[in-house]
């Protein structure tokens, strides 16, 4: 059962991967809902699981890696017809494996200039501009 705050909102998590100026996306497969659009590595949090356990264990299913997270980039709450997720990003490095696609339709490492060449979840809407500000700061320190 996925772990609920409350009664309409479920815990998901997802990891922001970087590869140099690059960071992973992944692209939902047809059949799921909201099917074929991009997202970030990661799922609903199970009940009796950290979040980071179970950042972990969705990396393992989905892309058959091993991750370690780090801090949270950014939390987001978002409402979506059939749910309510609150989504925690956090700042991850792969250490073992490579990502293969064991559930998504599609792998690709963008920056963040390349980030409106796709169609992404709503709820990472907010993130996406959030690591563009990033970028921009870092570019300009």
């Amino acid at each position: 059962m996925p772990r609920k705050t409350d009664t309409n909102v479920v815990e998901v998590v997802a990891a922001l991967i970087w590869n140099k100026d690059k960071f992973l996306i992944c692209q939902r497969p047809a059949k799921k809902a909201r099917g074929l659009l991009w997202e970030f590595v990661g799922g609903k949090v199970e009940e009796g699981e950290t979040k980071e356990q179970a950042l972990i264990r969705e990396c393992q299913e989905e892309l058959a890696i091993t991750v370690e997270p780090h801090d949270v980039f950014t939390e987001v709450t978002h409402e979506y017809p059939d749910i309510t997720v609150h989504l925690t990003l956090f700042n991850c490095t792969i250490s073992r494996g490579q990502p293969q696609l064991l559930e998504h339709n599609a792998l690709e490492w963008i920056n963040a200039k390349e980030i409106a060449n796709y169609n992404f979840c709503p709820a990472d809407v907010e993130i996406l501009k959030r690591i563009k500000e990033y970028v921009d700061f870092k570019i300009r320190r």
